[in-house]
């Protein structure tokens, strides 16, 4: 499986190339969010939140854990960083079965519910304003996604 590197000079260059990606998503799409602290999970999501057709602010659901965004497609928008063992309860199958795009920060923490095929999104910090971004497809879906988001 080929991962792709990309270099984001600005917040604003994160979500412009989110907002590109945004545009080929279909239902039932997962993002695996995952990096450093303040590395832009968020603003990613922003990004994708604009390429749907979203107008609503985009904010960490980091108390909620989820928030639900209507656009093109629906945006289902997961933070799970305060969740121990609790997920099982939490029916997040039907997110990733449902209608829309589910976006989920820090997804290791409930690794055992994710679906087989997504597509994951690290970010990390690089130096003082970039952020390296490293895609990882998981599954042909997100292969061809790839291919024609980094061919574009």
């Amino acid at each position: 499986m080929k991962c792709y590197e990309l270099v984001m000079h600005s917040a604003e260059e994160t979500m412009e190339f989110a907002a590109r990606l945004a545009e080929k998503l279909k239902e039932k799409d997962v993002i695996a969010l995952e990096g450093d602290l303040g590395a832009g999970k968020t603003t990613f999501t922003k990004g994708l939140a604009k390429g749907l057709g979203i107008e609503r602010t985009i904010s960490s659901p980091t108390f909620t854990i989820v928030k639900e965004y209507k656009g093109r497609l629906p945006l289902y928008h997961m933070d799970v960083y305060r969740l121990e063992d609790t997920f099982e309860d939490l029916g997040f199958d039907e997110y990733f079965d449902g209608d829309g795009v589910t976006v989920v920060e820090w997804a290791h923490l409930i690794q055992p519910q994710l679906p087989d095929e997504l597509l994951y999104i690290h970010l990390y910090h690089h130096g003082e304003s970039e952020r390296k971004i490293v895609i990882e497809p998981v599954g042909k879906r997100y292969e061809q996604l790839c291919k024609e988001i980094m061919e574009a």
